[in-house]
């Protein structure tokens, strides 16, 4: 029997919610897009382990992004997304304020003085031993002003410590290529307004999944790990599915026109391991586990981040109060959801069914109240 929050609001546990007697505890996603490299691992992962067909060979012009969107054909997809900012704080008191030194010298700097940026980036690539931030450490090294300033001096400075150093051991230092995402030159005090946000975007299966919920055949169906997945064998391709998902995930491969789309690697999830996308992640920013434990971790990891500055970190997806029930894949952005094509409030598109069909009842009631006093009249 359909319960009375099964189509909205507040659910602790959608399996049990579904039927399952005892299930095992709820599993998900947690994609951290901060340590998102765009490597995309987790896209050939996908494909190789539930045999995905290609989907063409596209250059959309979209950065490094030419898988553009999930799909049928694409049950993982990750978004690089170059987004200009104004160079300094356009806000008082820092209104005009230099943001820093270029990318390029930075990195340059960081090499000058022998900062290993791989040992770094296994501790967030915030800081090094004793909290000192990396910028200030290899701008300190090189002789410059640190990450606060703009003044051009590290350059100038940086450039007489590997002056004197190289001169001292007979080489001469010929830089390295740039470890950041492409930019624009730099301005009159050598700074950059270009940053590259990563994620690799994925189904949500959502606490009320109106995929599910729409769906006529029972195609799609909750597992007893509280994930969505499609039975392709009887899907009758009616599409409802399509049209019902708040995020735009599923869709009708063309050549069949059945519904596709993630299915937490079920078979593997019921072998207990670990989902080929996550398994194949090279820096971790896709992890699995039981969504509560993910949860916490998650928030740890955005408190983490704002800790040391990155004060644009939020979460995802992770509300259980919020307009789906909460997604069982869910993630730490960088910007606002919109920026990387996410819905900024999602709604579980089923949520407004019981009360449309209570007017339905009501209409057709006073429906037939008018014809029999119509017909009464004529007596």
């Amino acid at each position: 029997m359909v319960s009375a929050n099964s189509l909205s609001g507040r659910l602790e546990d959608p399996a049990r919610d579904a039927g399952y007697v005892d299930p095992p505890p709820r599993k998900g996603f947690f994609t951290d897009t901060s340590v998102c490299i765009g490597c995309k691992a987790c896209e050939v992962a996908c494909k190789e382990w539930n045999a995905v067909p290609e989907d063409g060979i596209d250059l959309l012009g979209m950065s490094y992004d030419n898988t553009g969107g999930l799909g049928a054909d694409s049950w993982r997809a990750v978004a690089f997304i170059e987004q200009s900012r104004p160079v300094g704080n356009q806000t008082a008191p820092f209104a005009s304020a230099a943001t820093g030194r270029s990318a390029e010298q930075l990195q340059q700097d960081t090499v000058a003085a022998g900062i290993d940026v791989f040992d770094e980036a296994s501790r967030l690539g915030t800081g090094v031993p004793g909290g000192q931030p990396l910028a200030d450490a290899a701008a300190d090294a090189s002789g410059g002003c640190g990450s606060g300033g703009g003044c051009g001096c590290g350059a100038q400075a940086s450039a007489t410590t590997r002056a004197s150093g190289t001169a001292e051991q007979g080489e001469q230092f010929l830089g390295m290529p740039g470890m950041l995402a492409p930019a624009a030159l730099p301005d009159r005090d050598g700074r950059q307004s270009m940053r590259w946000l990563m994620m690799s975007n994925v189904c949500k299966h959502c606490t009320h999944a109106a995929c599910l919920d729409v769906c006529p055949t029972g195609s799609l169906f909750r597992t007893e790990f509280g994930t969505v997945v499609v039975q392709e064998d009887i899907c009758n391709g009616c599409g409802y599915c399509v049209s019902a998902c708040p995020y735009g995930v599923i869709d009708k491969r063309e050549v069949d026109g059945r519904a596709w789309k993630c299915t937490l690697c079920y078979d593997r999830l019921g072998e207990g391991d670990t989902p080929a996308c996550a398994k194949a992640c090279p820096t971790e920013s896709i992890q699995y586990g039981d969504l509560d434990e993910l949860r916490e971790r998650a928030e740890r990891r955005r408190q983490q981040l704002h800790d040391v500055g990155v004060t644009e970190a939020r979460l995802y997806g992770h509300d259980p109060d919020d307009g789906v029930g909460g997604d069982g894949a869910f993630f730490l952005l960088l910007d606002e959801p919109e920026v990387y094509g996410l819905p900024p409030d999602p709604v579980v598109t089923t949520r407004d069914l019981p009360s449309m069909y209570k007017h339905m009842v009501v209409a057709a009631g006073a429906m037939v109240l008018g014809v029999v006093a119509a017909a009464v009249g004529r007596r």
